[in-house]
């Protein structure tokens, strides 16, 4: 899909505030209300806008710790790697699960909870409870220094 300067006004403004009525939207890139929707239709048609969410504060809903783990596989098989991605996709708590090069670990989850007691539940009784699971390291997240989910438009392949 080819994008256009409108294009990219549009995703970057549904990024900074996915709530933008298509009348503001429209107005904040100069086209018409009906050519903004269309445009919008066809970004959500073709894959662009995955969707839209709500930004939670974790802390005010009691969930003030969050770490980083490392995971160590004991087998580098499809098989194996697809049934831990099925087992830590169930577990409400792990935020992010990325497969990783470079380290002496495979995957790196972000997860949040309580505290270092529901952390330690949730380590212990589930994480490395999975089938394949050989090593665990983890890191506690002391602040947040950017916090963001936008993606840079300027630095995308013009498509």
């Amino acid at each position: 899909m080819q994008l256009d300067r409108y294009d990219r006004e549009i995703l970057d403004a549904l990024q900074q505030d996915g709530r933008i009525s298509n009348q503001e939207l429209a107005d904040r890139i100069s086209l018409s209300p009906s050519s903004c929707l269309r445009r919008v239709r066809t970004l959500e048609e073709s894959g662009l806008i995955t969707g839209y969410r709500a930004m939670l504060n974790a802390k005010k809903l009691g969930l003030s710790l969050m770490a980083l783990i490392h995971i160590s596989m004991d087998r580098h098989t499809p098989e194996r790697f697809s049934h831990f991605e099925a087992e830590v996709g169930a577990i409400p708590e792990v935020l992010e699960c990325l497969l990783i090069t470079g380290q002496d670990a495979d995957y790196q989850l972000k997860v949040v909870v309580a505290d270092m007691d529901a952390y330690q539940e949730l380590l212990l009784n589930r994480v490395t409870r999975i089938a394949g699971v050989t090593g665990v390291r983890s890191s506690f997240v002391l602040r947040r220094v950017i916090d963001k989910s936008a993606l840079p438009l300027g630095l995308a392949a013009k498509a």
